[in-house]
C-alpha cells in the first residue's frame, strides 16, 4: 500500500511486489561451484570414507600449499576410522588434485593450472599464471604421411610429415604430454632451427610468418596408457584430459594436428561463451 514502511522482518520482494521465498535451508551459504548439499544425499547416508575425506579438506585448507599432511596412521587416530578408510578419502582427493605425492609423503597441492580453449600456446596459458612453461622433446620424426592424417594437416598421402612428441612442463613439473604432426613442407627446416623447449605457435608466426586462424577441438576423459603414464610421471590410473586439435591457418588451409594429454588432477579448462 502507498505510505507503508516495510517491518525489518517482512519477506523481501521482487520488482511486482511479490514476496519473494527464502531459499531452501540447504542452500543457504551455499558457495558458487560447490556441489548441492556438499555432496550428502537427501537422506542423510553418507559412506564413511566421504566423511573422513570432508574432515581432511578442511584440514588441507589449513594447512595451505606445500604443508605435508599428516601420516595414514596418526589420520585414522584423528577421525577414529580404520586406516583403509582414510586410504579411500586420500586417493580421492589425490585424484581430485587437491593433495600430490612427495617422496613418501602428501602435500597440499597448488591450484589447478587453467588452459584457456583458444588458439593461444600452451606457453602463452601457463606464463599467465605465473609459471614458468616448459617441455622435454621426447622424438622428432619424419616419415611419410599416412592416408587417414593427409587432410588434416594439408598434405597428400605419402609426403613427408613431422611427428613431434614432448612432455609439457609447468615449473618443472611434468603435466601433459603433445603429439604434434605437421607437413615438411610447410617447416622444411623444424630439426634444424626450432628449439623444442619452446612454444611451436611462436615459431610458425615469428620465424616462418604462418598465424593461425581457426582450429576445431574435441575434449574427452581417458586414462593414460602405460608409456605415456611413465613419460608424464602419473599412476596408470590417474584421469587425463585428452585433447584434440586440427588448425588451420588464416586462409582457412589445414596446418597441424595435435594430440595432447593433461593430467585430470593440474588441469583446468576456461573459455568465454559469447
Amino acid at each position: 500500500m502507498p505510505g507503508r514502511t516495510a517491518a525489518c522482518d517482512d519477506p523481501p520482494v521482487d520488482h511486482q511486489d511479490n514476496p519473494i521465498a527464502a531459499p531452501p535451508a540447504h542452500l543457504r551459504g551455499q558457495l558458487p561451484g560447490a556441489p548441492i548439499r556438499s555432496g550428502i544425499p537427501e537422506h542423510g547416508r553418507i559412506p564413511k570414507y566421504y566423511a573422513v575425506k570432508a574432515r581432511i579438506a578442511e584440514l588441507i585448507e589449513e594447512l595451505g600449499v606445500g604443508r605435508a599432511l599428516p601420516t595414514e596412521r596418526d589420520l585414522a587416530e584423528r577421525y577414529e576410522v580404520a586406516r583403509e578408510t582414510v586410504r579411500q578419502a586420500l586417493r580421492e582427493l589425490l585424484l581430485e588434485g587437491r593433495l600430490r605425492r612427495q617422496g613418501r609423503g602428501t602435500v597440499v597441492a597448488g591450484p589447478k593450472l587453467e588452459q584457456p580453449l583458444s588458439l593461444a600456446s600452451y606457453t602463452e596459458g601457463v606464463r599467465r599464471q605465473g609459471r614458468t612453461p616448459g617441455r622435454n622433446l621426447i622424438s622428432l620424426d619424419r616419415f611419410p604421411c599416412p592416408a587417414a592424417l593427409a587432410a588434416d594437416i594439408g598434405a597428400a598421402p605419402d609426403e613427408p610429415v613431422w611427428h613431434m612428441e614432448r612432455v609439457l612442463l609447468a615449473d618443472d613439473e611434468r603435466v601433459g604430454l603433445e603429439s604434434t604432426y605437421v607437413a615438411v613442407a610447410r617447416v622444411p627446416r623444424l630439426d634444424e632451427d626450432f628449439d623444442p623447449d619452446s612454444s611451436f605457435y611462436a615459431y610458425l608466426r615469428d620465424r616462418l610468418g604462418i598465424v593461425f586462424g581457426d582450429a576445431d577441438e574435441r575434449i574427452e576423459t581417458v586414462l593414460a596408457t602405460p608409456r605415456e603414464a611413465l613419460l608424464i610421471g602419473t599412476p596408470p590410473a590417474l584421469p587425463m584430459l585428452l585433447l584434440h586439435r586440427a588448425s588451420r591457418d588464416t586462409e582457412g588451409g589445414p596446418l597441424e594436428r595435435v594430440r595432447t594429454l593433461y593430467r585430470g588432477d593440474r588441469f583446468s579448462f576456461t573459455t568465454h561463451l559469447g
